[in-house]
């Protein structure tokens, strides 16, 4: 498994523009919790500081950050902002989820 995170340049803008909003740094937090409708779903909150084992990737002065235990079940996966006629959200492009749901916040290993 590669531990590495890409987080996309729309990503990135967007993940900006709530920090700014929010006066918060630009710091996304990655994390899976178990639920939703395949086994784990993610979760996306705005974080104040990467804690010392998180793995951290930048793109354009955004960081992302993964706790060591997500990053079991997230590694080499790459986080988009898309905005459709079906609304606009962050979507985790996970080569690590055998099964997912039509949400696309829900998947299993």
């Amino acid at each position: 498994m590669a531990e590495t995170l890409k987080l996309t340049e729309s990503a990135a803008k967007r993940v900006a523009w709530i920090a700014d909003k929010q006066a918060k740094p630009a710091i996304l937090r990655l994390s899976v919790e178990g639920g939703g409708c395949s086994g784990f779903q993610y979760k996306f909150d705005l974080a104040d500081e990467a804690e010392a084992d998180d793995l951290v990737s930048e793109t354009d002065g955004v960081r992302l950050v993964v706790d060591p235990i997500s990053l079991d079940l997230v590694g080499g996966s790459i986080v988009d902002f898309v905005e459709s006629l079906g609304g606009a959200a962050f979507k985790v492009e996970n080569p690590n989820a055998a099964a997912g749901c039509g949400c696309g916040s829900s998947f299993g290993i």
